[in-house]
């Protein structure tokens, strides 16, 4: 099982960029699908972007255009771009990585890392 270690969030101005790193630590990040979330406060957990083993990705409408998920296996790391950043893109953003079907490989979550966007 991976360990998951998010960093890059802040405080920004809307229309501003961050960028979100997720780094693993551990063996068979190739194997793991991996997930962004966001939850705002008083609010579910959300998928907001997912990128397959594959390479393949995924997104939630409200973040697609401005939003980009990439993953680095040799660094074992996935990313979050974030531009044109909107007052409603304020959450905690969790990543997680879940093993792909077959390996026995399970889901793990990091802890988070805030984002907030206000002028």
């Amino acid at each position: 099982q991976v360990q998951l270690v998010e960093s890059g969030g802040g405080l920004v101005q809307p229309g501003e960029s961050l960028r979100l790193s997720c780094a693993a630590s551990g063996s068979n990040f190739a194997f793991y699908n991996l997930e962004w979330y966001r939850q705002a406060p008083g609010k579910q957990r959300d998928l907001v972007a997912r990128i397959f083993s594959s390479g393949n990705t995924d997104y939630t409408a409200s973040v697609k255009g401005r939003f980009t998920i990439s993953r680095d296996n040799f660094k074992s790391t996935v990313y979050l771009q974030m531009n044109t950043l909107k007052p409603e893109d304020t959450a905690v953003y969790y990543c997680r990585a879940v093993g792909m079907r077959g390996t026995g490989l399970g889901a793990v979550w990091g802890q988070g890392t805030q984002v907030t966007v206000s002028s």
